[in-house]
């Protein structure tokens, strides 16, 4: 197996030149292929993407697809070229979202049928009776890569939007919000439609769970991880935080 620092590296091309491979698949790769590397192999280089070409091109678009609320997703299989995720596609499939899958349950399942999608385009590939399709040139979106910062939750934006923005960096790099100072770890939430009259980030400890407000509704804890801390139940945090009336979460991180 190859695996190089860069495919821009002149002793993999040497050794790619080697092996003298008919195609090359590519699965989550982050990097951009030279078109040196994209010339070797014969049929040139194949590659998974989870998404349905040409939306949500980019390095993270499980997460984004979550976040923005789609219904439906899928993986595409499409031939390398020196654009970012814009050549030609052999095949999809699509996937369902689900209303609490997160990043990671929907990754699992795009693994499985997207590795079934990518041994038939291979296959199709080598036996001939496959052609790339040019992708549309209408419902282009890009799926920029997830920093940290990118996962604070907001609590202005409201509940839907908040639970959606959750379940779209979770596990990685996973939500967090403050509280007296320091970083609180969210795992995934439940969006209400709360009567309660509460603030963004303003909490709530009732005999309805932990809720949380948000700029429309609120939502309902599940776990939280504390900084220096094991994740644990919302309500066992909430009894040993002994919160005081009021308190909201989002307030600045301690320095």
């Amino acid at each position: 197996m190859l695996q190089p620092r860069s495919p821009r590296e002149p002793e993999f091309l040497t050794q790619l030149a080697d092996l003298a491979v008919d195609c090359a698949p590519v699965v989550a790769y982050g990097a951009l292929v030279p078109p040196a590397a994209l010339e070797v192999p014969r049929h040139g280089w194949v590659n998974l993407h989870f998404s349905l070409l040409p939306a949500w091109r980019g390095a993270a678009p499980v997460q984004h697809a979550i976040m923005a609320g789609d219904e439906v997703t899928g993986a595409a299989t499409f031939q390398l070229e020196a654009g970012l995720d814009t050549g030609p596609v052999f095949g999809v499939v699509t996937e369902p979202i689900g209303a609490t899958d997160t990043a990671g349950d929907l990754l699992d399942r795009l693994a499985v049928s997207g590795a079934r999608l990518l041994v038939a385009t291979l296959d199709g590939i080598a036996d001939g009776s496959l052609r790339p399709e040019p992708q549309p040139a209408e419902g282009v979106s890009l799926a920029p890569r997830i920093e940290t910062e990118d996962a604070q939750v907001d609590w202005a934006l409201p509940a839907h939007v908040v639970d959606r923005r959750v379940r779209g960096v979770t596990p990685a790099p996973g939500a967090w919000t403050t509280w007296r100072g320091n970083r609180l770890r969210l795992a995934p939430v439940e969006p209400l439609s709360s009567s309660l009259a509460l603030a963004p980030g303003e909490l709530s400890i009732g005999s309805t769970g932990v809720l949380v407000g948000t700029g429309r509704g609120a939502v309902r804890l599940s776990s939280v991880q504390p900084a220096g801390k094991k994740m644990l139940a919302a309500a066992d945090w909430a009894r040993g935080a002994r919160l005081e009336p009021g308190e909201r979460l989002g307030e600045q991180v301690a320095a």
